[in-house]
């Protein structure tokens, strides 16, 4: 088990390194529309809506990092800010797994939040890419300070994003 543990880390830290001087730095921007899995009885809250983020993302080779600051203007009724990170896998096609945590009614949640996240990205121009993706993100509940009941907070965004290398 030890061999295969120290073969797994060989071939991840070659991905990395192999392909170093051709690493892509982008930069940019983009819109999600979400709609939460199951209906929400809360008064003043929205079962669906628009995000905006800031997103970078960093591709050394067939494994990549993309890290994202998301705004969510009215998200159960309130602004929430949604720092982000995810390990990808693939180049134009790509799948991937990530965490980030919300910050709300000026605290951030008290548990982090999961997601799964597929997409294309499509290089435009040389040095502009086009990334249109899916994330399901999901975790127990989210606790609205004005309600007295939590809610089933699983998500799912549909969104587009313009990124420049850098």
């Amino acid at each position: 088990m030890k061999r295969l543990c120290v073969v797994c880390l060989l071939v991840f830290l070659g991905v990395f390194t192999s392909q170093a001087q051709a690493a892509d730095h982008r930069l940019g921007g983009g819109i999600n529309y979400w709609v939460a899995v199951d209906d929400i009885d809360v008064s003043d809250v929205d079962d669906d809506g628009f995000s905006y983020l800031a997103s970078y993302q960093y591709w050394p080779g067939l494994i990549g990092l993309e890290l994202d600051l998301e705004i969510l203007p009215d998200k159960y009724g309130e602004t929430a800010f949604a720092p982000q990170a995810f390990v990808l896998v693939g180049q134009g096609l790509y799948a991937g797994a990530g965490i980030g945590i919300e910050y709300r009614d000026s605290d951030f949640a008290d548990e982090p939040f999961f997601a799964l996240k597929a997409g294309v990205n499509l290089e435009m121009l040389p040095g502009i890419y086009w990334d249109i993706y899916a994330t399901y993100r999901f975790n127990d509940s989210a606790d609205l300070d004005n309600e007295a009941t939590d809610i089933d907070s699983d998500t799912v965004f549909l969104g587009t994003v313009v990124r420049i290398a850098l």
